[in-house]
């Protein structure tokens, strides 16, 4: 099997229910995952503007637990490439120079439009909806996918969640496709 190595964009490590899945997905080892300590600060600042029940201890504990847990999944020295790249987006290139040094297949994002495929391609990556790359590896090994998502939903205790209420929480992430393909596996969930 030919597990893909995607770099994750702080948007969609953003929600917990999507860091959540991709984590499990990761850690079971469909795909490699791959992010950078901005990526990481990224997320984090944002999370903390919107929730303040949450503290930085506990996100640095979230970061310092998916380092980890994941196979070299810590991008660093790629900072020399930043000044080489252009995107719409400015603020953008330290993604996409993390993706070019750790010779990443795609970058995980909702924000396509900030990562044009014309710059993309001819680097051989591209960007990919979160969606798009979750069905892209239930496809490529269904049986590995069902036990990882088993595996996420039976860890939710606070609320447990059922497989219905399960799915809603992923429809609500803006995962139509995978919604309906696990919904087609419900007997391995």
């Amino acid at each position: 099997m030919n597990r893909p190595t995607a770099l994750l964009d702080a948007c969609v490590l953003y929600p917990a229910p999507l860091r959540d899945l991709l984590m499990h997905l990761a850690v079971t080892e469909l795909f490699h995952a791959k992010w950078s300590e901005r990526i990481h600060d990224e997320w984090i600042r944002s999370l903390l503007l919107v929730r303040p029940d949450l503290t930085s201890d506990q996100l640095d504990r979230t970061r310092r637990l998916m380092n980890e847990n994941t196979i070299d999944s810590l991008v660093t020295g790629y900072e020399f490439l930043i000044d080489r790249i252009a995107l719409p987006d400015p603020d953008d290139r330290h993604v996409l120079a993390a993706a070019m040094h750790s010779v990443s297949d795609c970058i995980v994002t909702f924000n396509l439009r900030d990562f044009p495929a014309e710059v993309l391609q001819p680097l051989g990556i591209d960007a990919i909806h979160p969606d798009d790359f979750l069905v892209k590896l239930l496809r490529l090994d269904s049986d590995m996918f069902a036990l990882a998502v088993r595996r996420h939903r039976l860890s939710l205790r606070n609320p447990p969640k059922s497989f219905a209420e399960y799915l809603d929480t992923l429809a609500q992430q803006g995962l139509p496709q995978s919604v309906s393909l696990l919904n087609q596996l419900t007997g391995s969930l």
